[in-house]
Protein backbone atom coordinates (compact mmCIF):
# COMPACT_ATOMS: atom_id res chain seq x y z
CA UNK A 1 0.00 0.00 0.00
CA UNK A 2 1.38 3.65 -1.04
CA UNK A 3 0.78 6.40 1.42
CA UNK A 4 -2.05 8.49 1.20
CA UNK A 5 -1.54 11.96 3.31
CA UNK A 6 -3.65 12.49 6.83
CA UNK A 7 -5.18 15.23 5.69
CA UNK A 8 -6.52 13.39 2.34
CA UNK A 9 -8.30 10.46 4.75
CA UNK A 10 -9.46 13.02 6.70
CA UNK A 11 -11.25 14.50 3.92
CA UNK A 12 -12.52 11.49 2.37
CA UNK A 13 -14.06 10.25 5.74
CA UNK A 14 -15.60 13.59 6.54
CA UNK A 15 -16.80 13.35 3.07
CA UNK A 16 -18.17 9.77 3.96
CA UNK A 17 -19.51 11.01 7.56
CA UNK A 18 -17.42 8.74 9.13
CA UNK A 19 -15.49 8.56 12.32
CA UNK A 20 -12.11 6.71 13.24
CA UNK A 21 -10.61 5.47 16.07
CA UNK A 22 -7.12 4.14 16.65
CA UNK A 23 -5.83 0.83 18.58
CA UNK A 24 -2.06 0.96 18.62
CA UNK A 25 0.37 -0.86 20.20
CA UNK A 26 4.57 -0.93 19.23
CA UNK A 27 3.28 3.14 16.97
CA UNK A 28 2.82 4.07 20.69
CA UNK A 29 0.06 6.76 19.35
CA UNK A 30 2.11 7.61 16.47
CA UNK A 31 -1.56 7.10 14.30
CA UNK A 32 -3.06 9.27 16.39
CA UNK A 33 -1.11 11.56 16.25
CA UNK A 34 -0.53 11.79 12.85
CA UNK A 35 -4.08 12.39 12.07
CA UNK A 36 -4.44 15.16 15.31
CA UNK A 37 -1.84 17.02 13.63
CA UNK A 38 -4.35 17.91 10.73
CA UNK A 39 -6.40 21.43 11.85
CA UNK A 40 -10.23 20.25 11.66
CA UNK A 41 -9.06 16.48 12.70
CA UNK A 42 -11.89 16.69 15.50
CA UNK A 43 -14.48 16.06 13.54
CA UNK A 44 -13.09 13.06 12.15
CA UNK A 45 -11.37 11.29 14.86
CA UNK A 46 -13.47 10.07 17.59
CA UNK A 47 -10.41 8.05 19.63
CA UNK A 48 -7.06 6.27 19.99
CA UNK A 49 -6.17 3.65 22.41
CA UNK A 50 -2.35 2.92 23.45
CA UNK A 51 -2.59 -0.43 24.46
CA UNK A 52 1.47 -0.79 24.65
CA UNK A 53 1.10 -3.88 27.40
CA UNK A 54 -1.26 -7.08 26.67
CA UNK A 55 -3.13 -6.20 30.35
CA UNK A 56 -3.99 -2.33 28.09
CA UNK A 57 -4.90 -4.88 25.29
CA UNK A 58 -7.02 -7.04 27.69
CA UNK A 59 -8.75 -3.83 29.64
CA UNK A 60 -8.89 -0.86 27.38
CA UNK A 61 -10.10 -3.15 24.39
CA UNK A 62 -11.54 -6.66 25.28
CA UNK A 63 -8.42 -8.54 23.84
CA UNK A 64 -9.43 -11.71 24.91
CA UNK A 65 -6.51 -13.24 27.64
CA UNK A 66 -6.77 -16.75 25.67
CA UNK A 67 -5.80 -14.95 22.22
CA UNK A 68 -2.99 -13.26 23.87
CA UNK A 69 -1.65 -16.57 25.31
CA UNK A 70 -2.78 -18.90 22.05
CA UNK A 71 -1.26 -16.54 19.53
CA UNK A 72 1.02 -13.48 21.31
CA UNK A 73 0.66 -9.94 21.33
CA UNK A 74 2.19 -9.35 17.45
CA UNK A 75 -0.53 -11.70 15.74
CA UNK A 76 -3.21 -11.05 13.34
CA UNK A 77 -5.77 -12.64 16.10
CA UNK A 78 -4.69 -9.79 18.30
CA UNK A 79 -5.19 -7.51 15.71
CA UNK A 80 -8.58 -8.36 15.13
CA UNK A 81 -9.38 -8.13 18.63
CA UNK A 82 -7.84 -5.04 19.17
CA UNK A 83 -9.73 -3.35 15.73
CA UNK A 84 -13.00 -4.68 16.75
CA UNK A 85 -12.47 -3.95 20.77
CA UNK A 86 -11.45 -0.12 19.41
CA UNK A 87 -14.92 -0.13 17.37
CA UNK A 88 -16.63 -1.53 19.85
CA UNK A 89 -15.96 0.50 22.67
CA UNK A 90 -16.02 3.98 20.62
CA UNK A 91 -18.32 5.80 18.88
CA UNK A 92 -16.15 5.51 15.62
CA UNK A 93 -17.20 4.00 12.31
CA UNK A 94 -13.71 3.03 11.20
CA UNK A 95 -10.87 1.30 13.21
CA UNK A 96 -7.44 0.63 12.13
CA UNK A 97 -5.08 -1.50 14.88
CA UNK A 98 -1.67 -1.87 14.69
CA UNK A 99 0.87 -4.47 17.00
CA UNK A 100 4.20 -5.88 16.25
CA UNK A 101 7.91 -5.77 16.96
CA UNK A 102 9.39 -2.42 16.03
CA UNK A 103 12.70 -3.58 17.37
CA UNK A 104 15.72 -4.15 17.88
CA UNK A 105 15.15 -7.69 19.35
CA UNK A 106 12.44 -10.15 17.77
CA UNK A 107 12.77 -14.36 17.46
CA UNK A 108 12.69 -16.43 14.76
CA UNK A 109 9.25 -17.40 14.78
CA UNK A 110 8.48 -13.27 15.29
CA UNK A 111 11.09 -11.22 13.74
CA UNK A 112 11.94 -7.74 14.20
CA UNK A 113 9.85 -5.95 11.60
CA UNK A 114 6.87 -7.35 11.72
CA UNK A 115 3.70 -5.73 12.16
CA UNK A 116 0.25 -6.91 12.24
CA UNK A 117 -2.49 -4.59 11.44
CA UNK A 118 -6.50 -4.88 11.76
CA UNK A 119 -8.92 -2.90 10.07
CA UNK A 120 -12.58 -2.79 11.55
CA UNK A 121 -16.19 -0.79 9.97
CA UNK A 122 -19.40 -0.97 11.03
CA UNK A 123 -21.47 -3.79 8.88
CA UNK A 124 -17.96 -5.31 7.03
CA UNK A 125 -15.18 -8.06 7.33
CA UNK A 126 -12.34 -7.24 9.74
CA UNK A 127 -9.24 -7.11 7.29
CA UNK A 128 -6.37 -8.34 9.21
CA UNK A 129 -2.68 -8.78 7.27
CA UNK A 130 0.53 -8.75 8.36
CA UNK A 131 3.42 -7.10 6.93
CA UNK A 132 7.34 -7.90 7.26
CA UNK A 133 9.31 -3.95 7.24
CA UNK A 134 12.50 -6.47 8.32
CA UNK A 135 15.32 -4.79 10.28
CA UNK A 136 15.26 -1.09 9.15
CA UNK A 137 15.30 0.03 12.44
CA UNK A 138 13.02 1.39 14.95
CA UNK A 139 12.02 4.13 13.96
CA UNK A 140 11.36 3.24 10.55
CA UNK A 141 9.25 0.62 11.78
CA UNK A 142 7.02 2.36 13.03
CA UNK A 143 6.77 4.99 10.81
CA UNK A 144 5.99 2.62 8.30
CA UNK A 145 3.28 1.35 10.45
CA UNK A 146 1.92 4.75 10.56
CA UNK A 147 1.75 4.88 6.58
CA UNK A 148 0.03 1.63 6.44
CA UNK A 149 -2.76 2.05 8.52
CA UNK A 150 -3.28 4.86 7.12
CA UNK A 151 -3.37 3.13 3.84
CA UNK A 152 -5.82 0.79 4.87
CA UNK A 153 -7.90 3.39 6.60
CA UNK A 154 -7.30 5.18 3.02
CA UNK A 155 -8.08 2.04 1.14
CA UNK A 156 -11.73 1.59 3.07
CA UNK A 157 -12.92 5.03 2.80
CA UNK A 158 -11.53 5.17 -1.49
CA UNK A 159 -9.34 8.23 -0.93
Amino acid sequence: MTGTSPAALLDAARRAGLTIATAESCTGGMIAAALTDVPGSSDVFDRGYVSYSNAAKVEMLGVSPETLAAHGAVSEAVAREMAEGALSRSGADLAVSVTGIAGPGGSEFKPEGRVCFARAARDHPTLVETVEFGTIGRGRVRQASVEHAIAMLSQYVQV
